[in-house]
């Protein structure tokens, strides 16, 4: 894929993040860096506490898997699935924003790699994870998405590494 057509991508994946109800459910954002990693951030909200008041794993696993699936998914052309996953998680954390950015460790036809940390708003490394993802033959319509879900409204822009 040439640079505009990553571009758009960002654009398009950036608006199908936004309406999916997960995105509000967590209050997760999105956004990609100049290297199109996806950037996820979730703000401490109170609603994803284990038992003893720590941001529970799943949520700091699905950071994971977002940064990492969104990363990939800007540089195909067709749907991408999770194969698989591996969440390691290194302390816990309590109150906090957290965020998470993917890296493309193999880009390939079928099956792809890539990792990604989590990070409290502060840079303390709390999480690292990895995921395999399969490009599927299903389409990305992207011109369905902007019509149907939010018009030709919404656009992202690319910002600075952290």
């Amino acid at each position: 894929m040439n640079e505009n057509a990553i571009r758009a991508r960002c654009q398009n994946l950036a608006l199908l993040f936004r309406s999916a109800s997960i995105a509000s459910h967590l209050g997760m954002t999105i956004r990609f860096d100049e290297k199109y990693r996806a950037i996820f951030e979730m703000p401490y909200a109170g609603n994803m506490d284990n038992g003893i008041g720590n941001i529970h794993g799943g949520a700091i696993a699905t950071l994971i898997d977002n940064a990492a699936w969104f990363t990939i998914a800007a540089q195909q052309d067709g749907w991408i699935a999770t194969v698989e996953m591996q969440v390691r998680m290194l302390e816990p954390v309590k109150a906090e924003t957290i965020w998470s950015r993917g890296k493309i460790i193999r880009l390939g036809n079928r099956l792809s790699t890539a990792e990604a940390e989590v990070r409290t708003a502060d840079n303390r490394l709390v999480a690292v994870g990895s995921g395999t993802f399969t490009t599927t033959s299903i389409d990305f319509d992207p011109e369905m998405l902007r019509d149907t879900i939010l018009g030709d409204t919404q656009k992202i822009t690319l910002e600075e590494d952290y």
